[in-house]
């Protein structure tokens, strides 16, 4: 079965919209994807009918208990949680990052060891290289190979030791696109007795995230990278979670998960959360029925969450080779990641590249004023940046396709890159 494009994009109210009769395209979303319908109708119904704070004896109040519960349960399914109650709500990836490595940090023991990535967001490394700093911690890296755009996990494995423990490692670049194995690391940090924390953040929006088929410890996401709003969501197993000690305020409530979400949170993010997941949901149940059968052990909303994940990542496959075969035609163009026809199952569509020449972000000016949406620079990865060599040199041009993402979108990106790249060669 096929993704029904026509009614995936019927769903999305931003897609319609128009610039003086130019349509937008879309292809920023590695940074941030636009929201279905209902994800705009579950926080405006937040904002209008239940908008309080929580804990009250009157209406509003309860209502509000009610939905960020159900906000729990939606995220616990989503991510195939053993527990609502494992599910924590903040701004965002980096900021329940940094929030929980002071907890975690507390945990060690000076001259303990942490293994960073080089491939990683920075969210997923400067909390980290904070931590060390106040604690003492050694800090080891994990390098990526700069042809292959894939880590070697033996490599992993080279830096493991006694005294490792903690690993942090992302599901998927958010530069390269690159999958990682992160159920193996997991598997090896454990047989030292250490933590895995896993950055899902550009992997969620494209690929199933099953917390207790990687067997991570903790694993952070946002809401804003698959369809959401601007909402960050950690998990972190139990047992875990309950040999930190929570930074919060005395009045605080004491018990999980509420214990790690410091202040009033944003409900009305956790609202359209609940919305984003279920709209997962609903391509589960009514466009994606024969992946189902693949996902028998699962029920209800889990079982079409998995459903859904699976019919986007193999359309988005598709996505992935018309884009880089395309780019791949253009003068002094260099993709930074996978581009074998069958490499793309260990990649999301999330492709980095550098022209010869050429800035990224003269590039990215030339797209917008076409109404091509595009970003440059680095996002925040600095470290493969660096290990690329591109950090000092304006980056690279960063092109996200989701499935909403039509070929004919794909195919008017690499026009107007081309001849971009053509006038700016002739110059």
């Amino acid at each position: 079965m096929s993704l029904e494009l026509d009614a995936i994009r019927s769903r999305f109210p931003a897609l319609s919209l128009e610039d003086g009769g130019v349509p937008r395209i879309y292809l920023d979303n590695p940074g941030g994807t636009q929201v279905p319908d209902s994800v705009v109708e579950g926080m405006a119904g937040y904002l209008v009918e239940r908008n309080a704070n929580l804990g009250g004896v009157f209406r509003t109040s309860q209502d509000s208990d009610a939905m960020v519960a159900e906000a729990r349960e939606a995220m616990a399914d989503f991510l195939n949680a053993p527990s609502a109650n494992e599910i924590v709500f903040g701004q965002n990836m980096t900021s329940l990052t940094l929030h929980v490595s002071r907890s975690i940090g507390r945990h060690f023991e000076a001259g303990d060891e942490v293994i960073l990535s080089r491939m990683d967001h920075d969210g997923n490394v400067y909390p980290w290289l904070a931590m060390a700093r106040d604690f003492g911690l050694e800090v080891r890296w994990l390098p990526f190979d700069t042809e292959t755009f894939e880590f070697d996990l033996e490599e992993l494995e080279k830096r493991l030791s006694k005294r490792t423990r903690l690993v942090c490692l992302g599901a998927a670049s958010n530069l390269l696109g690159t999958i990682n194995d992160v159920k193996s690391a997991a598997r090896m940090a454990h047989e030292v007795g250490a933590w895995l924390y896993v950055d899902a953040v550009q992997a969620a929006p494209h690929t199933v995230m099953d917390v207790q088929d990687i067997d991570c410890d903790f694993l952070v996401c946002s809401a804003y990278k698959f369809f959401g709003p601007h909402q960050g969501i950690l998990w972190g197993k139990r047992e875990v979670l309950e040999r930190l000690e929570p930074y919060r305020v005395r009045p605080a409530p004491s018990e999980l998960p509420d214990s790690f979400e410091s202040g009033t949170q944003s409900h009305e993010g956790m609202a359209g959360t609940a919305a984003a997941v279920d709209y997962f949901a609903w391509i589960g149940e009514t466009l994606a029925r024969e992946h189902q059968a693949a996902h028998r052990a699962f029920e209800g909303r889990r079982r079409n969450v998995r459903a859904a994940l699976d019919l986007i990542f193999a359309s988005e496959q598709d996505l992935s080779r018309r884009l880089i075969d395309g780019l791949r035609q253009v003068p002094g163009l260099r993709v930074l990641g996978i581009t074998a026809d069958e490499g793309m199952a260990r990649r999301v569509p999330t492709v980095s590249f550098t022209v010869e020449g050429v800035a990224p972000a003269f590039l990215e000016e030339s797209l917008a004023r076409r109404n091509i949406f595009v970003w440059s620079g680095y996002y925040y990865a600095l470290e493969p940046a660096i290990a690329l060599g591109i950090a000092e040199s304006g980056g690279a041009l960063r092109v996200g396709p989701v499935h909403y993402n039509s070929e004919a979108e794909i195919d008017a990106f690499l026009g107007a890159l081309d001849a971009t790249v053509r006038r700016s060669n002739r110059a």
